[in-house]
């Protein structure tokens, strides 16, 4: 009769639909007008979907045209970017954090974190440039700091070519190149070119080159960018976290 039961008992427990895992990624988008004038839904959420197709995608996005880093990163002199200081969290990156936490607040633990950040050219037309690096790194402390996580995974759009040959020459190269050494000293980030995405019909059917903001074909290619990004990132960390796992566990010798 036991044995009858055990039988009766494991074979229930194969039948027992197994609860699918699922993983919850939360993508944060922020910065001026050409990540303002980018629609989420258009391209990036879908190559999202696609690659995640069984997980929980949350995307915010809050971006405002026209702001320097300082609206996001207060602090007027170049110093080692230090988290926990309240008063360095400037007005936009204080409603960037309301939006995250009334989005997220009532959900389960989040498995993974993506910044995007599209911003710097008005930084760089006002002669910021030299003070830049050191506030993106402050930026990105404090969003680390206040989420409660240091593998916060960063994408940044490096602002285009719009004014490498203009009176703020100087300043545009700055900003590029802080936002290339912010991404590669990082190991869980990345930075894409929009050099290519600023030069055609904007959405009056004027031709436009080297233009401040991307053409609408520019805007898709950007979602699609940072998706392709993001997603890679992801993935690399998964699979190194994966790794570590195995490395963990105990050799069994027989």
């Amino acid at each position: 009769m036991r044995q009858m039961l055990a039988a009766i008992f494991l074979l229930l427990m194969n039948a027992a639909p197994v609860a699918e895992v699922v993983s919850r990624h939360l993508f944060i988008l922020s910065g001026q007008s050409n990540m303002a004038r980018l629609d989420p839904e258009d391209v990036f959420m879908p190559l999202l979907q696609a690659a995640l197709p069984a997980d929980q995608l949350i995307v915010i996005k809050d971006a405002q045209g026209g702001q320097p880093i300082q609206r996001w990163y207060q602090t007027l002199e170049p110093s080692v970017a230090v988290s926990g200081q309240p008063e360095s969290r400037g007005p936009l990156y204080q409603q960037l954090l309301r939006k995250i936490t009334a989005e997220t607040g009532d959900l389960p633990a989040i498995d993974s974190v993506t910044f995007i950040w599209m911003q710097g050219e008005r930084d760089a037309r006002e002669g910021a440039g030299e003070l830049y690096e050191d506030k993106l790194r402050g930026l990105i402390a404090n969003l680390q700091a206040d989420l409660g996580r240091d593998d916060i995974r960063l994408v940044i759009g490096r602002i285009s070519d719009h004014g490498l040959d203009g009176p703020s020459s100087m300043d545009w190269h700055r900003v590029r190149e802080a936002q290339m050494r912010v991404a590669e000293s990082l190991p869980f980030a990345g930075w894409v070119d929009t050099d290519d995405l600023n030069d055609g019909l904007d959405a009056n059917g004027k031709l436009r080159v080297d233009d401040l903001h991307l053409t609408e074909k520019g805007y898709r290619e950007l979602g699609r960018r940072f998706a392709t990004v993001a997603i890679r990132l992801l993935q690399r960390s998964n699979a190194e976290s994966t790794d570590a796992q195995e490395n963990r566990r105990p050799v069994v010798q027989n």
